[in-house]
């Protein structure tokens, strides 16, 4: 049964419901986060840390939340400003330039037991590790989160164009590198 977010945010304003709001919203949002998350960080542990600071947020600023944008918007748009945070944050903390940070995950991206054994999603996956940030964040959310353009927009704070602009060249890119590393 999927839950409304109406109903989320009208269980939150009740005291008496308020937790089982979050429980209704977590159970909602926890794993399309988890993932969004994770394909940015690519380490599980990284990406479980992050899950909580997100929802630790949102549960402390849900009560601020004006419903101007839907509530996944929102959720999103905290999830990838962490995500970002967290990123600059690890490539400031070792001194580490990007190229640098990109062979880590690379490294991470081996290690872990992140695909089941696809060797297809592991080559998509290194293809879009080559990405400048903007446009694997745009690539994931379209490709992989599903969502509209617009949508993308609303969390990001950036024109459509734009955002269609940087999905073409991100999908070139990653046709390139899987061309050129068969």
């Amino acid at each position: 049964m999927i839950v409304e977010d109406s109903l989320i945010l009208q269980k939150f304003e009740d005291e008496k419901t308020r937790n089982e709001s979050f429980s209704l919203l977590l159970e909602k949002y926890q794993q399309k986060v988890y993932w969004h998350i994770r394909r940015m960080v690519l380490n599980h542990d990284d990406a479980d840390d992050l899950v909580q600071d997100v929802f630790i947020k949102v549960w402390k600023n849900l009560i601020n939340f004006r419903q101007d944008s839907q509530l996944y918007t929102w959720i999103y748009r905290i999830a990838t400003n962490e995500c970002i945070t967290f990123l600059k944050k690890k490539r400031q903390k070792n001194n580490v330039p990007i190229e640098d940070l990109t062979e880590q995950l690379s490294q991470n991206l081996n290690e872990e037991n992140y695909f089941s054994g696809d060797a297809i999603q592991k080559k998509l996956q290194e293809a879009l590790l080559t990405l400048p940030e903007k446009q694997k964040l745009v690539f994931n959310m379209k490709y992989f989160d599903d969502l509209k353009f617009q949508e993308i927009s609303d969390i990001l704070g950036t024109s459509v164009g734009a955002l269609k602009a940087s999905y073409h060249l991100a999908v070139k890119k990653i046709e390139h590198h899987l061309l050129s590393h068969d």
